[in-house]
């Protein structure tokens, strides 16, 4: 089943502030990057619990924060890009804690969310972003990070392989086609 998302404002003639589009980048990369967990695991993919399953999810996030941030990179100016980054990382940081205590019970799981984010965005760094989209080696480090997550049980072999060649090159499709529509 394909994923619908909206990313069209209701009212399109008012302007949207950096945070309000902040805010809706969050929601619909947290739909996106569930969506993705969620193939996985109709790929035939084994979580063994739902942390795991989780922190697919936030490696998904930390995923579309970087494209984010690239797309943002080519439009916007730097006050304004570093606006909308971090306005988008405090709306996932508030994902990310909600559904996890939703799920995992009270804790702090937004806190190394955001360390992880940090962490990760150094080795995105690294990679290249083209017109086209993100290169082989940025969906591979995607798949690698997975991979790690999931473990490399008979079961889950090959699920870098499936990060790599289809689901996060969907998430990114879907993902910038949101972005531009919200800037529209």
């Amino acid at each position: 089943m394909a994923l619908r998302i909206k990313s069209y404002w209701k009212d399109d003639e008012r302007s949207r502030s950096l945070p309000e589009i902040a805010s809706a980048l969050a929601y619909i990369a947290w739909r996106i990057a569930l969506d993705k967990a969620i193939n996985l695991h109709c790929e035939r993919f084994v979580y063994d619990q739902d942390a795991q399953r989780l922190a697919v999810i936030q490696e998904y996030l930390i995923f579309l924060v970087q494209i984010a941030d690239r797309l943002a990179h080519a439009e916007l100016n730097e006050a304004d890009r570093r606006t909308l980054i971090v306005e988008f990382a405090k709306n996932l940081f508030g994902h990310v804690q909600d559904n996890s205590q939703d799920l995992l019970g009270p804790g702090d799981y937004g806190g190394p969310f955001i360390a992880r984010l940090d962490a990760r965005s150094a080795d995105y760094a690294e990679f290249q972003f083209t017109d086209d989209g993100p290169s082989y080696a940025l969906l591979r480090h995607l798949g690698h990070e997975i991979q790690t997550i999931m473990g490399e049980s008979d079961a889950n072999r090959w699920v870098i392989d499936q990060v790599m060649d289809k689901d996060g090159w969907e998430a990114y499709k879907h993902f910038a086609r949101a972005y531009r529509n919200l800037f529209e």
